[in-house]
């Protein structure tokens, strides 16, 4: 008769447990050449995280910045998106270590720092994305959804390699030294903010002021022109997704879940008012 006596290795998982495979690395098609299209998702809503993913978008930023959650409604955005095999990338609502850390041990591909104006805040961010001794990112890793909750044997040797580290530029003062910022090493990418730009340059209004366009322009071909880090932005009416990927972008964001979602319930009740106007006639 069999003993029932359990050893830690009959608790050891099988190599083939039944864990999906994570999706394609941002870094690694960076590097290929491919021209990535994302979303925010503002609402942090899982449910229209996952129509993001089952849509096709090839990346997801979870915004803690300017959208109406925190960490918690952030990991259920996450759980959402690994279910149709997207990359999440989260935007802290600021360049510290502490929201770095809890973002980070939540296993998101990519991490935006927002309102990075200089070299030494870009080092700053790269600092909060590495172990000691090259930063200070804290070790809770066995622990974290980041590894799988300790489970991923590989987690340490893979993590920092395939983190995308991005940048957001969105100041007058920042757009100056753009090239000091995309060349700190360990920024992967630069994100351009034109309406903060617009706003930092006294033109809150007027987003495609000559001056605001000059200086967004400029800095795109400095980050392009440099070839140290990728570029990203966000498309607009009067600069649409596909002129941002002519000019150069390496990743292109559709804009928002909300504004999506407010410019399709608009049109929808434009159109029935429109249509009882013309019954009525």
């Amino acid at each position: 008769m069999a003993s029932s006596h359990r050893t830690d290795k009959d608790l050891t998982l099988p190599q083939s447990s039944a864990v999906a495979s994570p999706p394609l690395s941002l870094k690694s098609r960076l590097e290929k050449g491919d021209t990535l299209y994302g979303i925010f998702i503002f609402s942090l809503s899982p449910t229209l995280a996952e129509i993001a993913g089952f849509a096709g978008y090839d990346f997801v930023v979870v915004d803690m910045e300017h959208g109406n959650g925190g960490i918690l409604e952030a990991a259920h955005c996450l759980h959402a998106l690994a279910a149709t095999n997207t990359p999440a990338v989260i935007r802290i609502p600021e360049c510290s270590a502490t929201w770095a850390m809890k973002a980070l041990d939540l296993g998101p591909q990519g991490i935006m720092f927002p309102h990075v104006e200089d070299a030494e805040s870009a080092r700053k961010a790269v600092s909060y994305c590495h172990f000691p001794p090259k930063g200070v990112l804290g070790t809770a890793h066995m622990f974290v959804r980041s590894s799988r909750y300790g489970l991923d044997e590989g987690f340490l040797t893979n993590f920092e390699k395939d983190l995308l580290i991005m940048c957001q530029v969105e100041s007058e003062k920042g757009v100056k030294v753009i090239d000091e910022i995309a060349r700190v090493d360990g920024v992967d990418c630069v994100q351009m903010g034109p309406r903060d730009l617009a706003a930092s340059m006294g033109y809150l209004r007027e987003p495609t002021n000559k001056k605001v366009q000059e200086a967004l322009h400029g800095a795109e071909k400095v980050v392009l022109r440099g070839g140290a880090a990728y570029l990203s932005g966000v498309a607009s009416p009067h600069d649409p997704a596909e002129q941002l990927a002519r000019r150069g972008y390496h990743m292109v964001l559709a804009g928002t879940d909300v504004g999506l979602f407010r410019s399709s319930a608009v049109a929808d009740v434009k159109k029935f008012r429109m249509n009882l106007v013309d019954d009525d006639e």
